[in-house]
């Protein structure tokens, strides 16, 4: 059974220009124990659909299913007991500026009616699983915004959650700092065997987080599935482009576009199961052409190192399916259509 299912699910709002579609039947199964992505550019209805699932926004058609319970049949009541089993944690952290750090942790502890002693020791437990018990008589403006998000992580597993919605938690980060907050996200997931929704336009958090992802474009879902499976073999527009784009601050670029122009460009990846000759100097002796290497680049995708490129062939090229064929004979995923991705 699938711990959030959504199936169907639209969500329009009226405004002083008309009516906005933000969510246009939308369906998703995400599992027990998964580590769910959702990604997509600014406008996508990213965190409309996240603020559907615990219904913080009634969808206007289609349905939510948490955890077996239809959320549309639950009264308000119910609906405030389904949330305790859903934390969320945000890219703004949503601290209390006035309280320290041990308060904030405590504080929907004591709304739930936890008595002080109990939901203090409760919350250095949680500080110390996040790395902040020697932080806790600080206050949030004392702390580095990975500190903070930290925080709001041990704040948001204090009502024992069995989700954990993530709303562009990493977004206010800096790089090392996420990796940092991702790994923090992960062990979570392993030792709580919390359910994680990660919303994100960063490919790079998906793809060092997440097993699965669904790419959202215009309110609708224009790809899911495995997260390794969309990295090698991208099938929609968007979804190459939020690759190709979302490059690692260490990747190369190479640019000897006077030689080459304006010919095929492909997207080619090396994964573990791929020959380890030099394929692209070895497939240019072959043929007796050059290729043009417009970006090369290592990402790593739960926690195995693929490697890409991106090549441009001669625009007079006659030996382009060849060559092609012969980068998939030596084990490498070879994307096309992506003519209309700058780099």
């Amino acid at each position: 059974m699938s711990e959030i299912l959504i199936e169907n699910l639209s969500k329009t709002f009226e405004t002083a220009d008309g009516t906005v579609e933000a969510l246009k039947n939308v369906s998703l199964s995400i599992e027990e124990g998964d580590i769910y992505g959702i990604i997509g550019m600014s406008g996508a209805g990213k965190s409309t659909l996240v603020r559907c699932i615990n219904f913080l926004e009634v969808p206007t058609e289609g349905t939510v299913t948490v955890r077996g319970r239809k959320l549309s049949d639950c009264t308000e009541k119910e609906l405030l007991l389904m949330r305790r089993d859903i934390g969320m944690i945000f890219q703004s952290f949503n601290l209390l500026m006035q309280k320290n750090v041990l308060e904030n942790v405590c504080f929907p502890l004591y709304i739930q009616g936890k008595k002080k002693k109990e939901a203090r020791e409760k919350a250095l437990g949680l500080l110390d699983i996040v790395g902040l018990k020697d932080r806790a008589k600080a206050y949030p403006a004392q702390l580095s915004g990975g500190q903070k998000q930290r925080v709001a992580i041990a704040r948001a597993l204090a009502s024992d959650p069995k989700i954990l919605l993530c709303d562009e938690a990493t977004s206010a980060l800096d790089p090392q700092t996420t990796s940092s907050i991702l790994e923090l996200l992960r062990r979570i997931n392993n030792e709580f065997k919390i359910t994680i929704v990660v919303i994100t336009h960063q490919m790079s958090v998906v793809q060092e987080l997440c097993t699965k992802v669904a790419i959202l474009k215009g309110g609708e879902v224009a790809e899911s599935g495995l997260v390794s499976d969309i990295f090698a073999h991208p099938k929609t527009t968007v979804a190459r482009e939020l690759i190709i784009r979302d490059a690692n601050p260490g990747s190369r670029s190479f640019d000897t576009r006077e030689k080459i122009r304006h010919g095929e460009k492909i997207r080619i990846v090396f994964s573990e199961t791929s020959s380890f000759e030099p394929v692209i100097a070895n497939m240019v002796l072959t043929f007796g052409e050059p290729v043009n290497i417009l970006r090369a680049d290592t990402k790593n995708i739960g926690g195995i190192a693929h490697g890409e490129m991106i090549l441009e062939f001669d625009k007079d090229s006659t030996q382009t399916a060849q060559m092609k064929e012969y980068l998939r004979s030596r084990g490498l995923a070879v994307g096309e259509g992506i003519e209309d991705v700058e780099f």
